[in-house]
């Protein structure tokens, strides 16, 4: 594909790679997903032969609120405001299995 004057692969106009910058949005977007891969790499790695332990209802509900921040994050408010309680039930989560030593 031709744009302007330039050559253009398709390869380079899918990864937005036509010597447009990314901008910061889609900076933090790439750094999340790569942070989020290697923690699940690690995760994947280092948990192979412990036993299973199920998610608390108060770790579901932090993961509810942290799913539903991100899906009304158009609403800053609301996405913000949701993300940070799901943090803040997460912290009250392991704060109580580190208290009954679980």
């Amino acid at each position: 594909m031709i744009v302007g004057t330039k050559m253009v692969t398709p390869y380079q106009e899918i990864f937005n790679l036509k010597g447009n910058p990314m901008n910061i949005s889609q900076m933090y977007i790439a750094a999340a997903i790569i942070a989020l891969a290697v923690i699940a790499v690690l995760v994947f790695l280092l948990n192979k032969d412990k036993t299973r332990t199920r998610l608390t209802p108060l770790a579901g509900l932090a993961f509810v609120f942290v799913l539903a921040g991100i899906i009304f994050g158009g609403n800053r408010l609301i996405g913000y405001g949701l993300m940070g309680g799901g943090v803040i039930l997460a912290i009250v989560d392991i704060v109580i299995k580190s208290k009954k030593g679980v």
